[in-house]
């Protein structure tokens, strides 16, 4: 996609790292196979959206390094616009590993501390291209990477909001990356700030005292926000905006392969439905379809389905085998 050539419907930011996931469970002192591909919230939901047929930016620092090539080539291989890329000489890309113990999710460990994208400055920020955009979407993660990540997310959000961009933010609280107490401070304060909103049940837990979802949705449309999306996992979402407040139930998985990503495609099934103008209870329905597809393969994004892949789930289109 060339540098400007089109306006973006949503635009996100924040790191993506190269992701080793173990082909075997057990310690990882034991594993000697990987499966490398790529994980990271922002650049999830830019796949997912993309796959679903929008048009979709994302950008981030990467390091001068393969690692780095390789996150931006996956991400320009899935149809997102990577042309805002910012690659960085004196830090590395980061990395992920992931441990694995029978059905249970699997363990993380970290490589990200003074990653080339912990290192983002508002300085790397396109103003124009993100002025261009209906909707940036950023998460609690590119807030926790550090001060100037931090100052770079308020500066891209009040600027967007100034000139009518919505915002879109998913709190994705990452005990590893900070403390209760700071996440809860610097989140409620994004949280002021922002249009459509993502919790989870626990993050309502900390950030608001409470995890009742009707008591979550009247918090945070108190705050400011036009439509929050409680997720509730396997049990589906409640939501509400200033006309309605809907449960709208999950689907069934039996069997889900890997949760990690779910929380992502749902953020994108709900967006995909708000840019295609569909109702609340559509918006929630098509939410925790692409949620669910995505714990149907193994991978943080693997699982993210097409537009018609989601309808044949959803039961809106015929599925013809052969």
């Amino acid at each position: 996609m060339e540098r400007g050539k089109d306006n973006m419907e949503v635009i996100t930011f924040g790191e993506s790292m190269v992701l080793f996931n173990p082909d075997s469970t057990g310690p990882l002192r034991y594993v000697h196979n990987f499966n490398k591909t790529i994980a990271g919230a922002e650049s999830n939901v830019a796949i997912a959206l993309a796959r679903l047929k929008h048009r979709v930016g994302w950008f981030s620092r990467l390091g001068d390094d393969e690692f780095g090539r390789y996150i931006e080539a996956v991400i320009r291989g899935e149809g997102v616009d990577v042309s805002r890329i910012v690659t960085d000489p004196s830090n590395s890309t980061g990395l992920l590993f992931k441990e694995r113990f029978a059905h249970v999710n699997p363990k993380v460990y970290y490589y990200r501390k003074n990653s080339a994208a912990s290192n983002i400055t508002f300085k790397d920020l396109d103003l124009e291209y993100i002025k261009s955009a209906k909707i940036l979407h950023v998460t609690g993660i590119t807030l926790a990477l550090s001060q100037s990540a931090r100052e770079a997310v308020y500066e891209a959000v009040k600027m967007a909001k100034a000139n009518g961009v919505l915002i879109s933010f998913d709190p994705n609280i990452r005990l590893k990356l900070w403390s209760a107490e700071e996440a809860k401070v610097a989140i409620l304060e994004m949280i002021k700030l922002s249009d459509i909103v993502f919790p989870g049940v626990d993050e309502g837990r900390l950030l608001l005292g409470t995890e009742d979802p009707k008591e979550m949705i009247k918090q945070l449309l108190n705050m400011g926000c036009s439509t929050v999306a409680v997720k509730l996992g396997k049990e589906g979402c409640y939501i509400a905006n200033r006309q309605e407040e809907k449960m709208v139930r999950g689907y069934v998985v039996e069997r889900p392969i890997d949760t990690v990503g779910a929380g992502d495609g749902y953020a994108a099934g709900f967006l995909s439905g708000l840019l295609n103008q569909l109702s609340l209870e559509e918006c929630g329905k098509l939410a925790n379809a692409v949620g669910a597809m995505a714990t149907l393969v193994r991978g943080d994004m693997e699982g993210f389905p097409t537009l018609s892949q989601v309808r044949e789930f959803m039961g809106t289109d015929e599925y013809i085998d052969r």
